[in-house]
């Protein structure tokens, strides 16, 4: 498992419009947050909660990415479904999600299976610096500017 101050692993992803995304494309700061599934409930808030507080992110300098194992037409139809603005990537392969550490073992409804869990990474210059792995979907982007906004 990823540590803080251990270096992010390089990733290259392509995003709902088809743009290949890599880690060095972002050398200054970047919100990296994994989550389950396109267009489920708390993927959704979490999802418009980033959408909501883009602004306040960009005023910051700091970028952000979602990624789930969701294919690229599916990250289209929640991206214009929602009004997403920013990059989701395409994990469908699950090696960047298996790199970072959010693809494992998951518990719902009494079944236990294999699959994305909800951890967000945030990066600065290639390095970890925090790591999330309890998330409140409703207020994480808030969580996030308030404690890593103001460096």
């Amino acid at each position: 498992m990823l540590k803080e101050g251990d270096k992010a692993p390089d990733f290259s992803l392509y995003d709902q419009a088809g743009k290949v995304h890599d880690l060095r494309d972002y050398p200054g700061k970047l919100v990296l947050y994994f989550y389950p599934k396109d267009d489920t409930p708390g993927c959704t808030m979490e999802a418009c909660s980033f959408r909501d507080d883009l602004k306040e992110f960009k005023k910051k300098n700091i970028s952000v990415l979602g990624i789930s194992g969701d294919t690229v037409d599916s990250h289209e139809r929640f991206a214009d479904k929602y009004s997403l603005s920013f990059p989701i990537l395409s994990d469908v392969e699950k090696k960047m999600s298996r790199d970072y550490g959010a693809y494992g073992e998951k518990k719902f409804m009494g079944r236990i299976f294999m699959g994305i869990n909800r951890i967000t990474f945030l990066i600065e210059e290639g390095t970890i610096k925090k790591i999330y792995q309890k998330v409140d979907v409703k207020r994480h982007s808030q969580d996030i500017l308030a404690e890593y906004g103001n460096s």
